[in-house]
């Protein structure tokens, strides 16, 4: 029993490691250095679509090693920084790029912090200056009877109230 329980033990570490993701091939530099330098200022514009919120420069993400491998080659291949990128879009969709594109559709991302906040600068502006109302002050008949009031015992007293509370 001990035997089977030994086996069964060792073949799920086996099958939990070999369902883990192999590790990223190592990135292999364009010979050419001013290449290299482009496509290194590509890779901080362009999001790793697994981290999220990392560039693939910084990822450790096997496909953030797919991404700059597809970068450098496209750059070998003589393809411009705009060919490139719209090729990543095609592929990942807008939100492969940290600056993604004014166009109809992220409208709603690049401007709603901006309406957002004047709305509410609106709101509390006309909210500071609508009017107070103003309250009447008292007859001389209301401050006389008050003045009873506070001078006198008609006050109704608390019946939980002790002698320290007054």
């Amino acid at each position: 029993m001990k035997r089977i329980l030994l086996i069964a033990m060792a073949s799920l570490s086996v099958t939990a490691a070999a369902a883990q993701e192999p590790p990223p091939t190592p990135d292999r530099p364009l010979p050419d250095a001013a290449q290299e330098a482009r496509a290194q200022a590509l890779f901080d514009d362009i999001r790793c679509v697994v981290c999220q919120h990392e560039a693939i420069a910084d990822s450790p993400a096997v496909i953030a090693a797919d991404m700059r491998q597809l970068v450098r080659d496209q750059i070998a291949a003589g393809r411009t920084d705009a060919e490139i990128e719209q090729d990543l879009v095609r592929r990942y969709g807008d939100f492969v790029l940290f600056q993604p594109p004014v166009r109809l559709g992220t409208w709603l991302l690049w401007f709603g912090p901006v309406v957002l906040m004047a709305a509410v600068f609106a709101l509390l502006l006309l909210r500071s200056r609508r009017r107070r109302v103003e309250v009447a002050p008292l007859t001389a008949d209301e401050e006389a009877r008050l003045a009873d009031i506070v001078a006198g015992d008609e006050l109704r007293r608390d019946p939980d109230a002790k002698p320290s509370d007054d």
